[in-house]
């Protein structure tokens, strides 16, 4: 329940407060005294749009504050577990809008998102307004309305939880056939790169090294002859290198014994004759070495060209033509591992759209039994605002052909987030006429009537506990005005109502009046709201009666229609 309501600097709100009562609470005042403003504060609280604009002139935010007070098991806790917040009795919400256009919201002094807000205030109010008769004439609305009624609405949020999933796998699954086409394009050009390289039988360095062998090839007879006139200098002239260091050592041996240092140089230079004679003996084998292939310069040049072609293709050296094979075949095997995902994930698909369609068969069987007691509830309610003879039906439509019992179709045709149905609420305000959609012949004051009808319905239903209704007067008067207030009274025995009217048939059935007033002081205009005294409120009701001349029939009248009212 709606205990105190708090406002600063809103609109032309520079500070209001008001003290809700339980039971039916009436509002009223002359139009334009800032009665929607309150409304407008209303929402702020329960999550609705904010602006700078809404910031009274001079004042750098806008403040509004609610307390609620809840029974101990109400169904609002388990939300609050939800979010984080702990639960009371008493809930303190309040919303800052700074002039930035930004708001600072907080749930029992804990800072909340505008999210949270949302979901805990369609939980704590209900607002019937004009905004809401206007989604009335909305046939898209009427589901709504009709899974409200039914209980259904935790069901068919957990098939819209459970389409989007369906819709976003399906959407992944398109996503994976286009890297597959894509890919699979690629992969016949990746398998050609691989067979290419394979035949190659590249090994690391190869290049280097047939580079070094082609370089000997093409200087073998430059080689040939340096390496014979080395050979014969070293080991065949008369006077060779070999013979006159052998000549040397044998003429300085007979001094060995005598010197050290002569025995030293000896031996330094035996060696050196050991080393001399292990080159002439390589230079030796080089001459007499002949290639074993004579087209060997040809094979090293074609496959010099073949490992040339291949960098020039795939890398400057064959490292990175090796890398690239590597990665070619990381490109195949992630291919591979796609095509599986994509296999699972049409298999969840199916799974789904199983799931789905049983659970959207389920619910249109349940709300076809929710609409026939919505019927009967609706006309019976519409009989007691002066709407006898009232019909009021629901009318499904299903296109048979594309329901999933048809073989011939896709399991999933027909079937939308909200499920199998498209529901609208039909009437007929008049005994003969036909059945016709509520958008097209329903007046003004017949609209307030069935909104009221539908509230008081769905009332007994929802956990709400405050209602709130903005022009349900709207296009009545007289004895249904009469009956209008006779209901909200009923309704406010078991829930707490918020009415804003200008109709004393209406007010006079209140337990508690609200007198929304303009005031200008230091030359700025603003709100005010008081409780009426008995007497006040008698004036008040005189005023809705004859206007402002209030006279003493008009005070008597307005009397009487208050006796009676709290008799009733």
């Amino acid at each position: 329940m709606l205990v105190q309501l708090s406002i600063s600097n809103l609109a032309i709100i520079s500070h209001l407060e008001a003290a809700f009562r339980p039971g039916l609470n009436i509002l009223s005042g002359e139009t334009g005294a800032g009665k929607s403003i309150i409304i407008n504060a209303v929402n702020l609280i329960l999550g609705g749009r904010a602006s700078a604009e809404l910031i009274r002139t001079g004042a750098d935010e806008a403040r509004v504050e609610a307390l609620f007070v809840l029974p101990g098991n109400a169904p609002i806790q388990s939300v609050f577990d939800e979010m984080g917040f702990p639960f009371q009795q008493e809930i303190v919400i309040r919303r800052i809008i700074s002039r930035e256009g930004r708001s600072r919201i907080t749930i029992n002094d804990s800072l909340a998102t505008l999210g949270s807000l949302s979901r805990l205030g369609q939980m704590l109010i209900s607002i019937s307004g004009q905004h809401e008769h206007q989604l009335l004439l909305r046939p898209e609305n009427h589901l709504y309305l009709l899974d409200e009624f039914g209980g259904l609405t935790g069901e068919r949020l957990e098939l819209n939880e459970l389409f989007e999933r369906y819709l976003r796998l399906k959407e992944e699954c398109l996503q994976l056939e286009k890297e597959i086409r894509e890919r699979e394009e690629r992969s016949e050009l990746s398998r050609f790169q691989m067979e290419e390289i394979d035949r190659a039988e590249l090994k690391p360095k190869e290049d280097t090294l047939l580079e070094e062998e082609r370089k000997r090839l093409r200087n073998s007879d430059l080689l040939t002859g340096i390496v014979k006139e080395a050979y014969h200098v070293l080991y065949e002239m008369d006077g060779a290198v070999v013979s006159n260091v052998g000549a040397c050592l044998r003429k300085m041996e007979k001094g060995t014994d005598l010197d050290e240092g002569i025995r030293s140089i000896w031996e330094n230079l035996s060696s050196i004759k050991v080393d001399l004679e292990e080159v002439a003996y390589s230079l030796r084998e080089m001459q007499e070495r002949q290639p074993d292939d004579p087209y060997r310069l040809e094979t090293v040049d074609e496959r010099l060209q073949l490992l040339n072609r291949l960098k020039r293709k795939y890398g400057s050296s064959l490292e990175e033509v090796l890398e690239f094979r590597s990665r070619l075949s990381g490109t195949i095997g992630d291919l591979d591992q796609k095509k599986e995902s994509l296999s699972r994930a049409f298999h969840s698909v199916e799974g789904m759209e199983k799931e789905i369609v049983g659970r959207a068969v389920e619910l249109s069987e349940k709300r076809k039994k929710a609409a026939k007691s919505l019927e009967k509830a609706a006309m019976d309610e519409l009989g007691l605002l002066a709407m006898g003879g009232t019909r009021f039906a629901v009318r499904f439509s299903v296109m048979d052909a594309e329901a999933p019992s048809n073989p011939s179709s896709s399991p999933m045709k027909g079937i939308k987030a909200d499920g199998l149905d498209r529901v609208e609420f039909m009437l007929s305000t008049n005994v003969g006429e036909d059945l016709k959609p509520l958008s097209k012949i329903a007046s003004g004051g017949e609209l307030s009537r069935i909104m009221l009808a539908l509230k008081t319905i769905l009332a007994g239903k929802g956990s709400v506990e405050t209602v709130i209704f903005d022009e349900v007067d709207s296009g009545i008067g007289g004895a249904t005005a009469e009956l209008v207030g006779e209901k909200l009274r009923c309704l406010a025995a078991y829930h707490q109502v918020l009415c804003i009217t200008h109709l004393p048939q209406i007010a006079c059935k209140g337990e508690t009046h609200f007198l929304v007033t303009k005031e200008v002081a230091n030359k700025r205009t603003a709100t005010i709201i008081s409780r009426l005294t008995p007497e006040a409120r008698v004036k008040e009701v005189a005023r809705l009666l004859a206007g402002k001349t209030l006279s003493e029939s008009a005070l008597a009248h307005a009397r009487e229609i208050l006796k009676v009212g709290s008799k009733q």
